[in-house]
């Protein structure tokens, strides 16, 4: 800080023309005396910046229209699991949470794609890059020279695009810390994971606001040990059932149920007759064909006596839920998955190092006279765009194919979260 004073340079490091009363006395550096916590650093900090200051870029370049356009791109932000939608788009941001903004990080790059301009969809990218960096749990010091450059690289396109912005023309000491003393800071004292307020900010809304607000403000202690008491039981058993023997699969909400000799007459009547999605029904269209193919590799010669159950959902064994549904929540959900493919088909398709990407039609339970009943799900591929260009934003770019397969539901390795470009444009590609 001293050099960049006494050389007049104090605005590249983002700091105010200010002499530092602490210069004066030896042996104290407060940035060794204050270390940065992530969660108010970025999440609550850069990230809120960030943020903001793409609202008012875009309003500055189409008004409000552009600013809506953002908005509305965060609503049809498909769902999963892990991650929370925004169903107003981020009209308020100063009511959100860390744990907000960590899961508006995993979307933005996409909602911003092709918004404006290239720089808008690389700072995101740049800033994903570098957070990622950033949770390591061990850094050599090769580590330390990458984190470095993804932040001056993030940095650098910051201030680029959104100078115009800042009313301390960046002089923000978050930034500054950020930027010029959180590498010193982790050879110092070791991986930021290590003192981050994350873990005692989570234990405090599990532990003391969440049974807070569960009170009737009267007798709020015991109230409140009794509500923690009941969550704790609950996880107790919960993890006394994980090591019994489990289910393979728990299925639930059964959709469908009829034998094999009356599908065709069985799929018509609920194409004609029920509201299904278009998803379903192109499950429905494929059922019969995939099936039949699907005994065939197994060399079923018969399916007479065959019985077919197909279901909304179902619990895998990572205790992940797999979904087809025509409404959930006022909206469809078809779930996506990875699957691992066998070492014999790795170099007959492209794949992300071995694994496949697909979208569940249909889940059955299909019970044979003769064999074990068969837990199938039916899907319909995905492919990459190009072996030129098979990632875009780390992320692999993708094209719904018309291969339908019957798979195994225990070969599915995951549930994963896909989003289609065509929300937002006219691309019918995949995210």
């Amino acid at each position: 800080m001293l050099q960049y004073y006494n050389n007049g340079t104090t605005e590249k490091a983002s700091l105010e023309p200010v002499f530092n009363y602490f210069w004066n006395i030896p042996n104290i550096n407060v940035y060794v005396a204050i270390v940065p916590d992530r969660m108010h650093y970025l999440d609550l900090g850069l990230y809120r910046y960030q943020i903001e200051f793409t609202k008012k870029l875009l309003f500055e370049t189409e008004g409000r229209s552009l600013v809506d356009k953002m908005n509305r791109r965060i609503t049809l932000i498909p769902r999963h699991s892990e991650l929370k939608i925004f169903s107003g788009g981020l009209q308020s941001i100063a009511l959100l949470t860390a744990d907000n903004y960590r899961n508006i990080m995993k979307v933005m790059v996409f909602v911003v794609d092709d918004l404006l301009n290239k720089d808008l969809s690389e700072v995101y990218v740049k800033w994903n890059e570098m957070y990622l960096l950033s949770r390591q749990e061990t850094f050599k010091e090769s580590d330390l020279k990458n984190f470095q450059e993804a932040i001056e690289k993030w940095a650098n396109l910051f201030i680029k695009l959104f100078g115009q912005f800042s009313n301390s023309d960046f002089k923000l000491p978050k930034l500054h810390s950020w930027v010029h003393h959180i590498v010193d800071t982790i050879r110092e004292f070791g991986a930021i994971n290590g003192y981050t307020t994350e873990t005692y900010e989570a234990l405090h809304k599990t532990y003391v606001k969440i049974p807070y607000r569960l009170s009737n403000k009267k007798d709020v202690e015991e109230q409140m040990m009794k509500t923690i008491r009941r969550k704790a039981i609950i996880k107790q058993n919960d993890f006394k059932k994980k090591f019994k023997t489990p289910l393979k699969f728990n299925y639930s909400s059964k959709l469908f149920e009829f034998d094999i000799s009356e599908a065709f007459e069985f799929i018509d009547k609920y194409k004609n007759e029920t509201n299904l999605d278009e998803k379903m029904i192109k499950g429905l269209d494929h059922f019969i064909q995939s099936l039949d193919s699907y005994f065939d590799l197994l060399k079923i010669s018969t399916a007479q006596g065959c019985h077919i159950k197909i279901y909304r959902s179902v619990t895998l064994e990572n205790r992940a839920i797999l979904r087809t549904t025509n409404m959930f929540h006022k909206r469809p959900w078809f779930s996506n998955i990875s699957v691992t493919m066998n070492d014999e088909e790795l170099f007959e398709y492209q794949s992300d190092n071995g694994i496949c990407y697909a979208q569940t039609l249909l889940i059955t339970e299909v019970f044979l006279k003769k064999e074990k009943s068969l837990h199938l799900a039916l899907v319909q591929w995905y492919d990459f765009i190009s072996k030129r260009t098979p990632f875009v934003y780390g992320c692999p770019l993708l094209k719904l194919t018309e291969v339908y397969n019957f798979i195994e539901i225990e070969a599915i390795e995951d549930i994963v979260h896909i989003v289609p470009q065509s929300l937002f444009r006219i691309y019918p590609y995949y995210f």
